[in-house]
């Protein structure tokens, strides 16, 4: 670019200069840097200005080399360029030393302005120490130096300093004192800032807003709404913080009353009532709200995908999130989490692995809570060996992460490797939260390490500041009741100091299945069925133990009373996803498929090879009154065998077979496809709703043995699965 010299200006040009240079700024505000390099190039006449303005321009579009080849080419400087030039190398912490250079080499006296420039980018990467060193040094101060370092020690909680800082300002305006109220009111010290606020001699819009929302977030929101009535002017700031006190608190009713009453609706208000009505399961408001929006930001998206992931319609969080990028929205970081959850639930593999490409793209991989969510949606999809990749590669690993590979681990049956990482996360000074217990004694329970969770569990009590729960109770009763000591499970329910809850009895149940102990699970039923009076359960687990033990009469006895009470069992679904689609198979329900002829086919061969291997159908696991042939044909049509036909005819050969289901997979469909992966030599990978099953060469990694009853089933059920096989494109 050729540098023509400064020149005086004649009287007639100064006003078409000044011009292009408002030009210059207002297209570089604007992001437009190659229409303000253009102006500035066409300006006939150029003064320092000029190169001031495109210089700063440059700087707060993060093109800094683009600013300080400029600032050394300039033919004249002047202050303003040097203030330009300080300013600019303060907005990054690694070019911090460059602006105190800068300010050490002005020329000419420095003005307060080229001080507080370098004192901003102090506070703005939170160098406090430098920052007050900095101002004590500063041979003239105004109100914004003020200003500036008052807001950082607010901004690090240093709230007594920030007041001793306000009192001797010797000038303070309305932002001083919002930002000391505001100050107060984030330390939760309300009535510190209600004094303030009373005491302040001036007050504006902004001021009450601040009250209004301190009070709001201290659980004070009748005092807000006291405060806002009496406000002598409102503007859409002023409201939606009101509309949030309201969400926050869970007054929701109250929320949407004043958000019918705004007289305008701002993005941010829309975002925190979609936000809301998701919190109380009223996903088709939310959805009414976003449809009605003009403007959308990527808040909105990422409340609308949390409302239908937090309410599990999760297909159609996963559309609501394709449809924002096709839009080229960039995703946040809470519609990243929450569509992670979603890929987890459903297992979705492809999907998941696409999200990750998108948190590479949007530098979301090097945040710790971000990387958890994703080692989580590998676990649960089923893909270890890329969740153990990532754990390994990401530090510094926080107590998240390690309770998600500690979990993973425990989940796939490799109880070994989850009391390593277990042991190794103690050994890294790693202080380890209930999750991890929790995880841990998983670990115990799957292995059949009694002992050894005796110990993490006496250890809790011992040397950790955390207590048992009804979760790590529960999972004393699982491993109790796995090694066969159900007596002693019974009587440690009995002792607990928590009440047990449905998942305990649940536990239990589970023992007695296993172990066919019909007289303690007669008393777990009975505790299930107050506890859930509506779920059939327990009933009929009581009705398998029965039928195994050959108390026929009891199991019809059973039967009965299931049918006379009108009691609730989910139904069994289990889904696969091929061809960027998800295939949804209910139990018995195979003409629902598009595909159902060739996979009643498929069913009847494996069935003539099973029985060529000598499977026998168990009919204990069919809770119908009807001879053993009907017994072995409603076995042949459940769920999840029908989804791993369909993954037989179409997932290639050398591909895993990955099927999910909602509720516990029944013991003779366990038994069932751990013939059909050696009978096909495939791998079979199956989720129920506790763990995973690895089915290859006729062996599996996790011990089938409890049948637990949980007091939910799954977070996922038939319902949300209306659009059979519906489309889930990739990103």
């Amino acid at each position: 670019m050729r540098l023509p010299p400064v020149r005086f200006l004649p009287s007639s040009a100064a006003p078409a200069v000044v011009a292009a240079n408002a030009r210059i700024a207002r297209l570089a505000r604007a992001g437009n840097m190659e229409g303000a390099r253009a102006a500035f190039e066409g300006m006939p006449l150029r003064t320092t200005a000029s190169y001031n303005a495109l210089v700063a321009g440059y700087f707060r579009n993060r093109l800094p080399d683009a600013a300080l080849g400029l600032f050394r080419r300039m033919p004249s400087r002047d202050l303003a360029s040097y203030n330009a030039l300080i300013s600019g190398l303060s907005l990054r912490r690694d070019t911090l030393p460059d602006a105190a250079a800068a300010l050490a080499s002005i020329p000419f006296p420095p003005s307060v302005v080229s001080f507080t420039s370098l004192l901003r980018g102090y506070v703005r990467h939170g160098l406090l120490a430098d920052a007050i060193r900095l101002f004590r040094q500063m041979p003239e101060r105004n109100h914004v130096s003020y200003t500036v370092l008052l807001g950082g020690l607010l901004d690090a909680g240093r709230v007594n300093e920030a007041r001793r800082l306000f009192d001797e300002m010797p000038e303070r305006d309305v932002v001083a004192w919002t930002a000391m109220l505001s100050g107060y009111c984030q330390a939760g010290r309300i009535a510190e800032a209600r004094v303030l606020f009373d005491e302040m001699p001036k007050r504006n819009v902004v001021s009450w807003t601040a009250m209004i929302s301190g009070y709001a977030q201290n659980g004070e929101v009748n005092l807000a709404r006291k405060l806002f009535e009496v406000m002598p002017e409102r503007n859409e700031v002023s409201w939606t913080a009101m509309l949030v006190g309201y969400i926050q608190a869970g007054h929701v009713e109250d929320a949407e009353e004043l958000f019918n009453a705004m007289p305008e609706r701002p993005v941010a208000a829309c975002n925190a009532m979609m936000v809301g009505f998701g919190q109380r399961g009223m996903v088709d408001a939310a959805k009414a709200v976003f449809d009605k929006m003009r403007e959308r930001d990527d808040g909105t998206w990422s409340a609308m995908i949390k409302a239908y992931e937090q309410n599990e319609f999760l297909m159609e969080a996963l559309s609501t999130f394709r449809k924002m990028l096709w839009r080229g929205v960039r995703p946040n970081y809470p519609s990243v989490i929450s569509i992670l959850s979603v890929c987890a639930a459903l297992a979705v593999l492809d999907y998941g692995r696409e999200v990750h490409a998108a948190m590479l793209r949007c530098s979301f991989d090097m945040d710790v809570f971000a990387v958890s969510a994703l080692i989580t949606m590998y676990i649960k999809c089923g893909n270890l060996d890329k969740a153990k990749r990532t754990f390994h590669t990401f530090e510094p690993k926080d107590v998240v992460m390690w309770n998600s590979m500690i979990t993973g681990y425990a989940q796939h049956g490799l109880g070994e490797e989850a009391l390593g990482i277990f042991h190794d996360m103690t050994l890294a000074g790693m202080a380890p939260d209930g999750i991890t217990y929790i995880g841990a004694l998983t670990a115990c329970s799957y292995t059949g390490k009694v002992k050894e969770g005796r110990e993490i569990f006496n250890s809790m009590t011992m040397s950790s500041a955390i207590r048992p729960g009804a979760e790590h109770y529960s999972c004393m009763v699982d491993l109790l009741g796995r090694a066969g000591l159900v007596e002693e499970a019974l009587d440690l329910i009995r002792n607990m100091p928590v009440e047990p809850d449905a998942v305990i009895w649940g536990a239990l149940m589970g023992a007695c299945r296993m172990h066919r102990n019909a007289e303690i699970a007669e008393v777990a039923a009975k505790k299930l069925l107050e506890l859930e009076p509506e779920n059939a359960g327990p009933y009929v687990l009581l009705s398998h133990i029965y039928t195994s033990i050959g108390r026929w009469e009891d199991a019809s006895k059973m039967r009965k009373f299931i049918s006379s009470r009108n009691l609730n069992k989910s139904p069994g679904c289990s889904w696969i996803e091929y061809d960027k689609r998800v295939h949804l198979f209910t139990s018995g329900d195979v003409l629902a498929h598009p595909e159902h002829a060739v996979i009643l086919k498929i069913l009847e061969k494996l069935d003539v090879l099973l029985m060529e291997s000598g499977y026998s159908a168990d009919g204990s696991f069919v809770l119908h009154d009807i001879d053993e042939e009907q017994k072995a044909h409603s076995l042949r049509y459940h769920s999840e065998r029908q989804a791993v036909a369909y993954g037989l005819l179409k997932i290639p050969e050398g591909m895993p077979i990955r099927v999910m289901k909602n509720l516990r997979v029944c013991g003779d469909c366990h038994s069932a496809i751990k013939l059909i992966a050696k009978i096909t030599a495939r791998e079979i990978i199956l989720r129920d709703a506790n763990r995973f099953h690895h089915f290859k060469d006729g062996r599996y990694s996790s011990n089938f043995e409890n049948h637990s009853v949980d007091a939910k089933d799954s977070r996922l059920n038939s319902k949300q699965f209306i659009n059979r096989g519906a489309s889930l494109p990739f990103i």
